[in-house]
């Protein structure tokens, strides 16, 4: 019987060998990657790849197109499916709106490919940061206006204040916007201080306004204050005096104001001189708003008529000063 020489078969060596390096590389991964985190590790890839026959005329293949989807199976994890398709897993993560702590399930399907970016807006002046200002013990209005560089009007417009309101510490003032932040203080800038005094009298200047300020009383009866501690002790919380009168208002132990210990305590000094319903010494003593009409009385009257001064016409030359100083520090 005659043998026919047959040709050898050209169909399945010729497929393989028009399949470039880099096509053939990306097909193996796309066969491994889905299940790469589990499945054993791929076969080596071909080096070198036998040259494609001359003229067969036969189109080049294009690559193919990463896949944007991938659905989870079973024993995936996101570092492993972020690994088969190439990616970082935090940008997996963030595409898919997923924390590190995040649980996939099968049948889930993730983005592998960021969600588009919006479209860039006109840039526009960006408007100043709010701020705001927590009072902090020993604060005014005033004070707080000028290190913001706004005025006293403003700060109160800004807050629903008025000259009459008090603020508090812990309260938290918004500062109007239009004016630049203040560029940080010094760390050792010194208080302001009130024309004719230094930093220790200033602080306690300060002290009797605020105090003031809290319990309500109006910015005369203040003024008396700043005044009578003015003529007493030079506005210094003194541990001496006359026979045994002490601190800010010279108040006597023996008469009733308090322990020497009490009245050294410049704030509770300051609210048995005011008195009313919130003084510390009840009615053992008699502070200016429980002198009735006081606010009619001329002004020496009303600081003679808590001291009980042996000088009572001495009082009446710091009305004046005492206004400023009010101006400057409340």
């Amino acid at each position: 019987m005659r043998r026919l020489t047959l040709s050898p078969l050209p169909s399945r060596r010729r497929a393989v060998a028009i399949w470039p390096a880099a096509v053939a590389g990306t097909i193996a991964l796309t066969l491994t990657a889905e299940h790469s985190a589990h499945a054993a590790p791929p076969e080596p890839a071909l080096t070198v790849l036998p040259p494609a026959p001359r003229g067969l005329g036969m189109p080049a293949l294009t690559a193919l197109a990463a896949p944007t989807t991938y659905t989870v199976s079973a024993g995936d994890t996101v570092w492993g499916i972020a690994r088969a398709h190439g990616l970082d897993t935090a940008a997996v993560l963030a595409t898919n709106g997923l924390t590190p702590g995040s649980v996939i399930r099968p049948g889930q399907v993730l983005a592998l490919t960021p969600a588009a970016s919006p479209a860039p807006t006109t840039p526009t002046t960006p408007e100043a940061a709010p701020r705001s200002h927590e009072v902090r013990p020993g604060d005014t209005v005033s004070a707080i206006a000028r290190a913001n560089g706004v005025s006293v009007d403003a700060i109160l417009g800004a807050n629903g204040l008025t000259r009459a309101s008090i603020i508090y510490p812990g309260d938290v003032l918004q500062i109007p916007s239009g004016t630049p932040a203040p560029a940080p203080a010094p760390a050792a800038v010194a208080p302001a201080t009130a024309p004719g005094l230094d930093a220790e009298q200033s602080e306690n200047a300060r002290l009797i306004i605020r105090i003031g300020r809290e319990l309500g009383v109006s910015d005369r009866g203040i003024v008396i204050a700043l005044g009578t501690a003015m003529q007493e002790s030079w506005l210094r919380n003194l541990d001496w005096g006359d026979r045994d009168s002490l601190g800010l208002f010279q108040q006597r132990p023996s008469t009733g104001w308090g322990t020497p210990d009490q009245i050294l305590d410049r704030d509770r000094s300051t609210r048995v001189f005011f008195g009313g319903a919130g003084d510390p010494n009840g009615a053992a003593t008699r502070g200016l708003l429980d002198i009735p009409g006081w606010e009619q009385l001329p002004y020496a009257d009303a600081a003679q008529a808590v001291q009980i001064s042996a000088y009572p016409d001495r009082y009446a030359q710091w009305e004046q000063p005492a206004t400023v100083w009010l101006s400057v520090l409340g």
